[in-house]
């Protein structure tokens, strides 16, 4: 998977545009579906910790796009956009303006262009191309709603619809006797995450943890046979109390992304992993979701097949948690 963000295209409007761009391992049919259908866009739309509202979708030529996007703390942004041209899986094009609800904020308007383009076989090269009306509102818009990261950041989340629609995601839950902020703990503190966390049997050690959005956790797992593998976690989103959301993988010394080692199979090569976190009466359900990202069907072939192991392994790591919450809470 390739990401881009830019401010050049054309020279006429090099300085007052932003271009975006991301290829995704899926058809262009499922890319543009994920696009053009509500029920998915208003799953992915935004950026991270953003939900969306949607008032009017009219995906037409001069049909009109208007939706709602909120912010953790609540801010709400209206949009409103108007279809100017639709290519069925090559281009859409709408003219855009939007801005916070309360207007201590100068919107913004652009015209947008979106092109999906087949490479690589049967990936998907998705380029987004906004052009302001001048070079000041372009840079508005980059300083005051952080354009280009919330762009991709958006990008990101349409990969993880694309990995929902072509997967069946393996989920688990277990409920603990503990209230959440202690779970919370043990799973976003380094001195308590490296004592639980991991399959039966494995010693954890943790060379890197950075737990943000960016940030990574890299770690060593060593085999009661004694062999020694790697593994990371790449920070997506962290929702205190609420949610983790980390693109995990197996690695090397310098936390780089590795094939799994004791496999011939095409394990995926990356994992979308979402953890959730619910109170109730002083208990706590932790739930995880793992989906192969940007996997070929052969990947996603051997993680179809591969729940009763995940099963097995993810219950393993539960039982762990909960044994060193008691122990924590007995303590």
């Amino acid at each position: 998977m390739s990401h881009a963000a830019s401010s050049s295209s054309t020279e006429s409007t090099a300085d007052r545009e932003i271009v975006l761009s991301r290829t995704f391992n899926a058809p262009r049919a499922l890319v543009w579906e994920a696009w053009t259908n509500p029920e998915h866009v208003v799953k992915w739309w935004g950026p991270r910790g953003f939900t969306s509202e949607t008032k009017r979708h009219e995906f037409r030529v001069g049909g009109v796009w208007e939706h709602t996007m909120i912010a953790a703390d609540g801010t709400r942004f209206p949009n409103k956009s108007i279809f100017k041209e639709i290519v069925p899986q090559e281009r859409i094009v709408y003219s855009h303006g939007g801005g916070r609800e309360d207007g201590e904020v100068r919107g913004a308007n652009f015209v947008a262009t979106w092109t999906f383009d087949t490479v690589e076989g049967d990936k998907t090269k998705v380029t987004g191309r906004m052009v302001f009306p001048s070079a000041e509102t372009r840079d508005h818009v980059v300083r005051e709603f952080g354009a280009i990261e919330g762009g991709r950041q958006t990008l990101e989340r349409l990969g993880e619809q694309l990995a929902a629609m072509q997967t069946k995601p393996f989920v688990i839950s277990r409920e603990f006797a503990a209230p959440r902020d202690l779970v919370w703990t043990a799973w976003t503190q380094e001195e308590h995450f490296g004592r639980w966390f991991g399959p039966k049997g494995v010693t954890i050690s943790i060379a890197r943890f950075d737990l943000r959005p960016g940030g990574m956790c890299h770690y060593s797992m060593t085999t009661p046979d004694g062999k020694t593998l790697w593994g990371r976690a790449a920070y997506r989103d962290v929702v205190p109390q609420s949610k983790l959301v980390w693109i995990n993988s197996f690695s090397d010394e310098n936390a780089g992304v590795t094939r799994h080692p004791l496999t011939p199979d095409r394990w995926p090569l990356e994992l979308l992993t979402v953890v959730t976190f619910a109170e109730n009466a002083g208990k706590t359900t932790v739930t995880v979701t793992w989906l192969p990202i940007d996997a070929d069907d052969e990947e996603r072939r051997v993680f179809d097949n591969s729940h009763a192991s995940m099963n097995a392994g993810w219950g393993g790591t539960f039982e762990q948690l909960g044994n060193y919450l008691t122990n924590v809470r007995g303590s």
